[in-house]
């Protein structure tokens, strides 16, 4: 199904759908309602996470970080900046390569893949902040409104080509589960997964034919909602937590760090942590069901999946040496709602 929903967006194809119209609509309903009981709260406006980290390793020649798509890369649910994905991961990013970063966040809360061609375009107008890497975090507002899974990853596709045309190296973190959002029952908690899973699937397909490597969120917060909601919910037990953006950092980490040819470890495929070369199709199906794995383009049609090892991070704001500070970029609009 992955394969024929990214042969659909390749061939300008439309009708191609997950489940039927009936099933989504009940997904979508199921889930709005958890939107609104799961909690009584309501998710701050995402804080401004835009700057320079890092200034430990000094101001010159900074690393340029660009965090594109929707509330959870913008961070929504967390009141301070060092808390939010693109500070965690540009504290990371400078740890490792001792060298400053820059993040320009222009993710908008509430977005979907049709917004990312006018990220895109905001991020790239400045051509002295052209980006190093960019982290694109999408999806699970197109499930929820129903997007076309054929139109949502053409969407995605053509804004990881404008990027890695423009020189940036490019990780999506693919569409997250939502058959753990609470309380999404059974059998929609089934049928919410499938959709998620398939449209995750399809977005790792066309990212790994566009030169990009993507990262599976899947239901990698699924087991730590579970186990500790207070600690992993924020304020509107909806979007993650500091503590589940941080989770979901330590899986994008090395990925940034590897594409930027940072990361220490070896490339050397390890067998038992189950890595291998896989057809692109089934590389993208087994990321798909396995939060945390990444997968990057091999030679036509393969692909490699990697269970790259995890470092856990300190809040950008205890991080140190690497980003005791933080510099607020001027000039700069950041998302808004």
């Amino acid at each position: 199904m992955a394969r024929r929903i990214a042969a659909g967006a390749a061939y300008g194809g439309g009708s191609i759908g997950l489940l039927g119209a009936a099933a989504v609509g009940l997904v979508l309903a199921e889930v709005q309602l958890a939107k609104r009981t799961v909690g009584g709260g309501r998710a701050p406006v995402p804080p401004r996470g835009d700057g320079l980290y890092g200034l430990a390793f000094g101001r010159e020649n900074p690393l340029h970080l660009g965090l594109l798509g929707d509330s959870t890369a913008a961070g929504q649910g967390v009141r301070r900046a060092g808390q939010t994905p693109g500070a965690l991961l540009a504290s990371g990013l400078a740890a490792v390569a001792e060298r400053p970063v820059e993040v320009r966040n222009i993710a908008l809360p509430g977005a979907q893949s049709d917004d990312l061609e006018r990220q895109v375009t905001q991020l790239l107008a400045d051509r002295s902040r052209t980006p190093d890497v960019c982290v694109i975090m999408i999806g699970a507002n197109d499930v929820t409104h129903r997007m076309p899974p054929t139109e949502s990853v053409r969407y995605l596709a053509a804004a990881v080509r404008r990027l890695r045309t423009a020189g940036a190296e490019v990780v999506v973190g693919t569409c997250p589960d939502l058959g753990t959002i609470e309380p999404v029952y059974q059998p929609l908690r089934w049928m919410a997964r499938r959709v998620s899973r398939q449209l995750a699937a399809a977005q790792t397909i066309v990212v790994v034919e566009q030169g990009g490597r993507t990262v599976s969120l899947g239901d990698l917060l699924g087991p730590e909602f579970a186990a500790n909601p207070r600690e992993m919910f924020g304020v509107d037990s909806y979007h993650p937590s500091a503590e589940g953006y941080a989770t979901a950092a330590m899986a994008m980490l090395p990925t940034l760090c590897a594409v930027l040819g940072l990361w220490p470890e070896t490339d050397v495929l390890d067998a038992d942590r189950d890595e291998g070369m896989l057809p692109v199709a089934r590389a993208a199906a087994t990321a798909a069901a396995e939060a945390g794995t990444e997968v990057t383009g091999a030679r036509a049609p393969w692909a490699l999946l990697k269970h790259r090892r995890r470092r856990r991070l300190p809040p950008a704001a205890e991080t140190s040496p690497a980003a005791p500070h933080v510099e607020p970029a001027r000039g700069h609009a950041g998302p808004t709602n």
